[in-house]
């Protein structure tokens, strides 16, 4: 199962930071060394189920959130975004349906 997470994170960020190499050397990087540091952990073990179940989480988020934007040369302060099929698409439903609910603090968000 450690190796898979490992896998779906190094395709994650290969989607996620398509054509910049010097982002996705770091990111490659980071995964390794963040599995190397966990590699001592039992097989079977709570903290290793936490830790494969986290990197398949960050995996999940690297592919459908991370958008890469490139400045536009024509326009200044204008950026293209390079949107793929992964990417996640929601619509303001989800954000609709919350209005005047409470956050997880208690608090209210909005003043209805």
């Amino acid at each position: 199962m450690a190796l898979q997470a490992y896998r779906h994170l190094l395709r994650s960020a290969r989607i996620a930071f398509q054509g910049d190499l010097p982002t996705l050397s770091a990111a490659r990087s980071q995964v390794r060394s963040q599995f190397e540091s966990n590699r001592s952990l039992e097989s079977g073990s709570e903290e290793l189920s936490k830790q494969i179940s986290h990197a398949e989480e960050v995996a999940k988020f690297l592919r459908e959130n991370v958008v890469q934007g490139t400045p536009v040369e024509e326009d200044p302060g204008r950026y293209k975004l390079r949107i793929h099929e992964h990417t996640e698409r929601g619509d303001n439903e989800d954000i609709k349906k919350g209005k005047g609910k409470n956050t997880l603090s208690g608090v209210k968000c909005c003043s209805s």
